[in-house]
C-alpha cells in the first residue's frame, strides 16, 4: 500500500509551515522591541537596506535606529503595539505580509489611539527570516478622549504619513 503524500511532499509542507510560523515571530519579535525601545534587537530584525514607511521614510539600519529612537523627542514617549490578522502570501524566500495594527499610545502626555494597516516585504537570508519593507498606514490616530473613526488624526506626520501614495 502506497501513501498519497510522498515524503518530499511532506518535507514541503513542514518547511512551508516552519516558515509561516517563523515570519509571526518576526512580528511578534517587532512589536517587543520597538515596544521596550531595544532598538539594537529591532534593527536585527531588517535586512542591511531594510526601510520603515510609515510616520517617516528612513532606509537603512543607522537611519531607521535614529528615526525610532528619537520618537519621543516628538511627543510619542509610549506606545503598545498589537499586530493580528496576519495574511501570509508566501513565494519561495519571500513574502508580503499584510496585518491591522491596534496601537495604544500616549503623545505629548495624552493617552491616544492609532490604528491601521501593515504591508511588509519580507526575505530569507541566512535561514532568518527578515523586514525588507516595513511599511504601515494609519486609520487613524489621535487623542483617545476624542474617539476614534476613519481618517481622524490629531498628529501631522501620521497624518501625513497615512496620505503617502
Amino acid at each position: 500500500m502506497t501513501n498519497p503524500v510522498s515524503d518530499r511532499s511532506l518535507l514541503e509542507r513542514i518547511a512551508r509551515l516552519e516558515d509561516l510560523e517563523a515570519i509571526r515571530t518576526l512580528d511578534a519579535r517587532y512589536c517587543r522591541h520597538l515596544d521596550d525601545g531595544n532598538w539594537d534587537a529591532l534593527m536585527d530584525l531588517f535586512t542591511d537596506d531594510g526601510e520603515f514607511d510609515g510616520l517617516s521614510h528612513p532606509k537603512g539600519k543607522d537611519a531607521m535606529k535614529k528615526f525610532f529612537a528619537g520618537l519621543a523627542d516628538g511627543g510619542l514617549t509610549a506606545f503598545w503595539h498589537f499586530i493580528t490578522n496576519l495574511e501570509i502570501d508566501l513565494d519561495g524566500d519571500r513574502a508580503t505580509v499584510r496585518s491591522f495594527l491596534w496601537q495604544p499610545c500616549v503623545t505629548d502626555g495624552t493617552a491616544s489611539i492609532a490604528a491601521g494597516r501593515y504591508t511588509d516585504e519580507v526575505v530569507k537570508v541566512g535561514g532568518r527570516w527578515l523586514y525588507r519593507v516595513k511599511q504601515v498606514r494609519f486609520h487613524f490616530f489621535g487623542p483617545l478622549e476624542a474617539g476614534w473613526d476613519e481618517n481622524l488624526f490629531a498628529l501631522d506626520t501620521a497624518r501625513r504619513a497615512a496620505v503617502r501614495a
